[in-house]
Order: C-alpha cells, then structure tokens, then sequence
C-alpha cells in the first residue's frame, strides 16, 4: 500500500492477552475450540438452509448471511491470534494490519444491517403475520443483502481512507492481538485527536444507533404483542430472545471500544474475544438449539448425508 511508503514503520508488535504460560494454555484451548465450533455450526446453518427447501425462507435467508459474515469475522483475527498465543514475538506487517483493519469494519458492518434486518422480518411476522409473504419478499430480502454489504464496504473505506496515509515513524508497540483503529491512531507521528474523534463518532454513532434501533424495534413488537393478547408477550419474549440476546453479545463490546476509548484500558481487548470468539461460536447455537424447525432440519440433512455414505 502506498501508506507504507511514507511510514518508517514496516510491521507492527502485539504484546497479546497474557504473558503466564498457563493461561496462554488455556486461552489456546478455548480459542482453538470456539473457532472451530464456530467454523463447523455455522457452516453447518448454511448448508442447511441452503440444501432444505422448507428453509428457503426470508428469516433463514438472513440467518444463512449471518452464518456466513460470522465465519468471516471470525476467521480475520482468531487463525492469527491463536498461531501467536506461543510466539515469543508477535508481528503482523504494515500492509496486513491496514487489511485486518478493512476486514473487521467490513464484516462489522455488514453484521449490524444484517440484525438489523432480522429484527424488521420478526416484527412483520409477528406483527402483519398476513402480510409477511408480501412485505419481506425476495426483492427486499436481496435489497437488505446488498445494503449491508453497502454500508460494511462505505464504513470501512471511509476510516481507512484517513489512516493509510499517516506516518508511523516511532513506537510500533499494540497492546492487543489484533490491530484496531484506536491504538493504531495512537502510534502516529502527528496529531490525530480529530481523527480518533472522527472513529469514536463514526463507529460509535453506528454502533449505538443500531443498539437503539434494535431495542426500540424489540420493545415495540412485545408492546403491539402484548395490546393484542396479553398472554402472548411472554411467547413473543421467547421467539425474540434468541434475537436479542445475539445483539447484546454483539454490540456490548463495540459500543466500549468506540464511545470510551482510554489508551490506559485493557480492557477492550478482552472484551474483544465476546466479538470474535464467542459470537460466532454462539450465534449457531441460540439460532438453533431455540428453533424446533432448523434442529428438525438439520436432522434430516445429517439423514441424508449418512444414508448417502452408506451408498458410497
């Protein structure tokens, strides 16, 4: 990248999450096993919502998305976190942490449009049931795909526009196990407080305006629920918990790192494994283990798959 040639600073050190071997142990462990169960489940939601026309369906459509930007987010930072948790010396090139940079927005982003349009589809199918078929057609289904994509590309580029370009001459320490936009600011050779408040404000209003759009959408499906049939809240409250309980997981730790950056803070960077670990690894089992339909589902394709191996 052309950033590199002005920037006396060709790679980047992390100093990761521990120095303790016996918890660098155990993180290799967890990480190890939450990245490949997050690998396998949603690789596994996509395959049989794909593969099962009872599923061809706006709610998995959106579901199949999500298991697939989940794979990607995941699969930005954890291969690399893990292959460092026992590496004395921990770098990632000037080039690779603007291009994890670009990954980790784009995913992002692409995320938030992504919950934010499965909260559209729960309140028009529990809300207009008799209209559902008509208003989240495929059309519109396509046109939430390719906003989110959109929207995760625009954010992205739009940060990593100002940042390229700045000199890295000194300092090339990150006290993290991945590269994000608000430590690196702070390794520049020039002043970039109005470009960390540019970050904080792009990033944090995104982050928290769709936390609150989301929680609004919520209450006001239980409330238009409950004026309907008191009794059928507490369903409603079920059906949703899947759904909020993913998007608290989700925008708790973005909503920490944007709106209260501290360069004294470690705490960020733990908070960021909920993000890249536990997320993906859990978005596969609340959207599953809670929906009768996709365990039915995934018990007939694990039929089918072993009926065809038989045969083979």
């Amino acid at each position: 990248m052309d950033g590199a040639n002005h920037s006396a600073v060709s790679e980047f050190v992390f100093l990761g999450l521990t120095d303790s071997w016996e918890i660098q142990l155990l993180l290799f462990v967890f990480s190890s096993t939450c990245y490949a169960a997050s690998m396998m489940g949603n690789s596994l939601i996509m395959l049989t919502v794909t593969s099962d026309p009872r599923l061809h369906s706006p709610m998995y459509f959106l579901l199949a998305n999500l298991s697939f930007i989940d794979l990607g987010l995941s699969s930005v930072t954890s291969p690399k976190m893990i292959y460092d948790l026992f590496r004395k010396r921990k770098v990632i090139s000037f080039s690779g942490c603007i291009t994890q940079i670009f990954f980790i927005h784009v995913t992002g982003g692409v995320e938030m449009v992504l919950l934010i349009a499965m909260a559209f589809d729960r309140y028009v199918a529990i809300c207009k049931p008799l209209h559902y078929l008509t208003i989240m057609s495929p059309r519109l289904c396509l046109y939430f795909l390719v906003s989110s994509w959109v929207v995760g590309f625009i954010h992205s580029l739009f940060q990593l526009l100002f940042v390229v370009n700045l000199p890295f001459c000194g300092p090339n320490i990150l006290d993290s196990f991945y590269c994000d936009l608000p430590r690196l600011l702070r390794l520049a050779c020039t002043n970039t407080q109005a470009l960390q408040a540019m970050v904080s404000v792009n990033s944090g209003l995104i982050s928290v305006g769709s936390f609150v759009l989301l929680v609004i959408s919520y209450i006001f499906i239980l409330v238009t629920v409950w004026k309907r049939s008191p009794g059928g809240s507490f369903k409603a409250l079920s059906t949703l918990s899947s759904h909020i309980t993913v998007v608290v997981l989700f925008f708790g730790p973005l909503m920490f790192f944007y709106t209260w950056p501290s360069p004294t803070s470690h705490l960020d960077k733990y908070l960021a494994i909920f993000d890249i670990f536990i997320t993906p690894f859990l978005n596969p089992l609340v959207y599953t283990f809670r929906n009768k339909e996709m365990k039915v589902a995934i018990m007939r394709l694990c039929t089918r798959l072993i009926h065809y191996r038989k045969i083979l």
